[in-house]
């Protein structure tokens, strides 16, 4: 809607909004929290909820209000409808959990600078983990990453919607410098390939995995 104020998502009330401020891998500070309470109590927004990609929606807002909200919370804005990286999603890794063996939140957070309002056929989301548990839900996201003792895995075409698609397996034992090379390749030929709003899953499907690998590899 034309009218719709930046950066805000209109509700199925029609007359509030909600909006995703960005927090690179769900990272927050303690000032960041206190900043988000006093903001959510003056503009006496309903419903501060976590969301899948690690990120806090706010919802409830009213419209004349949007513009004040986003320029006393200080924080860039989350994409979560347009066609471009969402989120780089990051289990903590080597960073403190005592299962990591590979820096996932340090990928994680690389991977989501390196794209930050990159524009591209479809919305993307990473996930990454640290460990085979893969607490990062890496094989249900656009383009996975899993961490292993002997390097990082890349994984391709995950989904997690209402058609989920358990992501294809595209190489492994790869260094943080292989994993991000082979990220930016396969998102240059997908933003060269994909039809407008076809995500990666369903891109994979339609052109098969076999020839993104040897597009990519």
């Amino acid at each position: 809607m034309a009218d719709t104020p930046k950066g805000a998502i209109l509700q199925k009330d029609k007359t509030t909004y909600a909006i995703v401020p960005r927090t690179p891998a769900g990272l927050v500070t303690a000032d960041i929290l206190e900043n988000i309470a006093k903001v959510v109590r003056k503009y006496e927004i309903s419903v501060v909820k976590i969301t899948s990609g690690q990120r806090m929606a706010l919802v409830g807002i009213k419209g004349e209000d949007v513009d004040a909200v986003w320029k006393e919370l200080q924080m860039d804005v989350g994409q979560a409808t347009e066609l471009c990286v969402h989120y780089s999603q990051a289990c903590p890794g080597t960073a403190v959990c005592k299962f990591g063996v590979q820096d996932s939140l340090g990928l994680g957070l690389e991977l989501e600078k390196m794209y930050e309002g990159m524009q591209f056929p479809s919305k993307v989301k990473f996930g990454v983990s640290g460990c085979p548990i893969c607490c990062g839900e890496s094989f249900v996201r656009d383009i996975g990453v899993l961490g292993k003792k002997n390097g990082w895995t890349l994984i391709l075409g995950g989904h997690s919607g209402g058609r989920p698609r358990i992501g294809d397996v595209v190489a492994e034992d790869l260094t943080t410098e292989q994993v991000l090379a082979l990220v930016k390749r396969s998102l240059e030929y997908f933003k060269e390939n994909a039809k407008k709003k076809e995500r990666i899953s369903a891109f994979i499907d339609r052109v098969g995995v076999d020839t993104v690998k040897k597009a990519v590899l």
